[in-house]
């Protein structure tokens, strides 16, 4: 598949046309971004191991029968999906109080959730991507109610399937972020990636931090723990 103009330049990816007006390539960057942008830096790897994690992981939920906007993986950093129209909402679901749960609430980080609270935020850095509900997903014209439930139930079934995955790899699954889209003829799939970028990881041993907060907290060894999950990943599935 020949890639043609770039279409849009994010944080972390590229993406660009195809001769298929149906079809995306997507590049990953190892650019790294905290606070809505305000913190810059460079994941050296970043861009390889979320492209392949976040395939392998879209694989798996397809089997498992949920959705998604994959196609193939072309590179180590490239990946052809389907074009999609972004719901602008993040889908965050967690299971144990860390991050901006814990400031917001006053919850300490580490307190694990009876079920998995599922978050709604308005996807608009101009406004700081802000809390929303369903009522004001509505109001805004953002999602119907019927694909607000669609995103619901696909967000809690990739939850049980990446706590068990993550699970088997000594790994727990904290918190993550979905985002979804709409295909030409409005089918919802999950679309973005799933990655350290977009999860929060902690070694089941020792509670250690294997995800982007080690940036975003400058903890160093960021790479290092990217690799590592990566690596678990794939010991899992040989």
């Amino acid at each position: 598949m020949e890639q043609k103009e770039l279409l849009y330049e994010g944080k972390a990816k590229k993406v660009y046309a195809t001769d298929d007006p149906q079809q995306l390539i997507v590049a990953y960057k190892d650019d790294a971004t905290a606070f809505n942008g305000l913190k810059k830096g460079t994941i050296t790897g970043k861009g390889v191991i979320n492209n392949q994690m976040s395939n392998l992981l879209m694989q798996r939920l397809e089997k498992a029968g949920v959705p998604t906007h994959y196609i193939q993986e072309l590179s180590p950093r490239e990946t052809l999906v389907k074009k999609v129209s972004i719901v602008p909402l993040e889908v965050i679901v967690r299971n144990i109080a860390a991050g901006s749960f814990s400031k917001r609430y006053g919850v300490d980080e580490g307190v694990v959730f009876d079920a998995p609270t599922l978050e709604f935020s308005y996807k608009n850095d101009d406004l700081g991507d802000p809390l929303i509900n369903t009522s004001h997903a509505l109001a805004l014209k953002l999602a119907t109610p019927e694909e607000l439930e669609t995103i619901r139930k696909y967000a809690l079934q990739v939850n049980d399937f990446l706590k068990q995955l993550w699970s088997e790899c000594g790994v727990i699954l904290v918190d993550f972020k979905l985002e979804f889209g709409r295909l030409s003829d409005g089918t919802i799939v999950l679309a973005d990636e799933i990655s350290p970028d977009t999860c929060r990881l902690w070694d089941e041993k020792t509670h250690e931090k294997l995800d982007k907060d080690r940036f975003r907290r400058d903890m160093g060894g960021v790479e290092d723990a990217y690799e590592q999950v990566m690596s678990r990943l794939r010991q899992h599935e040989a």
